[in-house]
């Protein structure tokens, strides 16, 4: 099979690598790159523990062919901490206990940061509407809808 060659930013970083014509992102990133923080659940677009930012806007890899997102810029869950300090999300899911298993997490952080890079004061109803595409098993949701409000009403929203 034809190797396509494949250059994006990851994280703020470029990254050059070649794919097999029809592997999804989730693939690259996860056996590639080593970037193991987006989840596989469902690989078929229905959880939304894949959720990945591609140019700032929310998608699920395991849905996106990895060659689609040459010349563009990918962030994921490791790219939202800057060194050893968490992002203003990471820090209101651990301060409002909105991780449980940690599963769906890094799609939930992935969505809510996509929400508030667009919208820095959603209202509870755009919280939950942003979040609608990722199952969580655990927390009920409300402990979520939580950490983002509480994120979104202190004004770290873009941090």
């Amino acid at each position: 099979m034809t190797k396509t060659p494949l250059q994006f930013r990851h994280n703020g970083r470029d990254v050059a690598l070649f794919v097999d014509g029809g592997v999804n992102l989730l693939v690259a990133l996860r056996e590639l790159i080593g970037d193991m923080t987006p989840k596989f659940g469902c690989g078929q677009g229905g959880c939304g523990a894949c959720s990945v930012l591609i140019d700032g806007e929310l998608h699920l890899s395991c849905l996106t062919l990895a060659e689609t997102v040459n010349g563009r810029a990918v962030e994921t869950l490791d790219g939202l901490r800057d060194g050893p300090n968490l992002h203003p999300l990471q820090r209101a899911f651990m301060e409002h206990f909105a991780a449980q298993c940690g599963y769906c997490t890094p799609g939930m952080l992935m969505a809510a940061k996509a929400l508030l890079d667009r919208n820095p004061s959603p209202t509870r109803a755009e919280v939950i509407e942003a979040i609608s595409g990722n199952i969580c098993r655990c927390t009920g949701y409300e402990p979520i809808i939580n950490a983002v409000l509480a994120v979104a009403t202190s004004g770290r929203a873009r941090a």
